[in-house]
């Protein structure tokens, strides 16, 4: 019986702390992801202008997507952060 209540206790403890690495892992891949454009955007500027406008169009598209994914991720943060509280209490 002790062992089921500290098994419980464990996941309800770890349950927004995963929730909170997943958020973090998704927002850190998109950041990176819009570094490595940006910098191909500058890399490919001074010697091929024709595709480094097409990269940095590429990368004002996927800046979009960033802040969208980020709201949603946001969104489905406190929604399922808020399910857990309401579970304890």
């Amino acid at each position: 019986m002790t062992s089921l209540i500290l098994i419980e206790t464990t996941s309800l403890l770890i349950r927004p702390l995963a929730l909170g690495v997943r958020l973090t892992a998704n927002l850190t891949a998109g950041h990176l992801l819009i570094q490595l454009i940006s910098t191909a955007t500058i890399a490919l500027s001074s010697t091929i202008p024709a595709v480094s406008l097409l990269t940095l169009l590429v990368l004002f598209l996927l800046t979009i997507l960033e802040v969208a994914v980020a709201i949603i991720q946001a969104y489905v943060f406190v929604l399922l952060l808020s399910l857990y509280l309401q579970e304890n209490i």
